[in-house]
């Protein structure tokens, strides 16, 4: 259950305080640096077992927690996994997925993209990496007194806490991997979840592998991706 971090009548605002504004020169700087390391990120699947501390993974996960989201609801929870047997058991539920999806329901399109990956349904990095990070998405908030309130932009909200816990992992050097088996449903049951809660990412964190190979694959350039007006 949760208590909402903002009062549900009339809200509270204080002063800004915490922005930190830059001179222009400094501004394109520190542009250019946070473009120059995360532009290193590389999703990989080669981890090591190597332990990592969990204070990293806190903080990484604090940093998530101040993304935007509807309402302020923050309509997401992290299930963090360190557990072998647990992580054994995730990858057992991830694979039976995997192998229907790339049997079944993959359309061959869909099997045609993925194939110059190197993408199967064998995922051993799921019992590698020292942490799984389960993100779920709430639908409903369950408050301390056990009402409930709808949560607003759910998947929007999700999808922006797990771009800054990536971005989070990458700037402490660890590596990730977004992992999607698609339906995720066995999350649920393995990690205790209720059913309001949809499991939209398992991320792998860790170190790569010193062998570890990635895909020789490029970004669209800021032309293709932007427009100004």
């Amino acid at each position: 259950m949760s208590r909402l971090p903002f009062n549900q009548g009339q809200p509270a605002f204080v002063p800004l305080s915490t922005y930190q504004r830059y001179p222009e020169a400094e501004m394109v700087e520190r542009s250019r640096a946070f473009y120059a390391d995360i532009r290193r990120r590389k999703t990989v699947r080669e981890f090591t077992s190597q332990p990592v501390p969990r204070e990293v993974i806190e903080n990484a996960l604090r940093a998530a927690g101040t993304a935007p989201s509807g309402a302020n609801h923050q309509p997401w929870h992290f299930a963090v996994v360190s557990d072998p047997e647990l992580k054994r058991k995730i990858r057992q539920g991830a694979e039976a997925e995997e192998r229907e999806f790339y049997t079944h329901r993959a359309p061959q399109e869909w099997k045609d993209a993925l194939a110059p990956l190197g993408t199967d349904a064998d995922k051993p990095f799921l019992e590698t990496a020292p942490y799984l990070i389960a993100i779920f998405g709430q639908k409903k908030t369950v408050l301390d007194d056990g009402s409930e309130l709808k949560n607003y932009y759910v998947p929007e909200s999700v999808s922006i806490a797990a771009g800054f816990l990536i971005a989070a992992l990458h700037h402490a050097g660890l590596a990730t991997l977004t992992h999607t088996p698609s339906p995720m449903n066995f999350l649920n049951q393995l990690l205790a979840r209720p059913a309001h809660e949809k499991p939209y990412i398992l991320l792998v964190a860790g170190y790569p592998a010193s062998d570890c190979m990635v895909p020789n694959i490029g970004k669209k350039p800021l032309e293709e991706i932007a427009s100004f007006y």
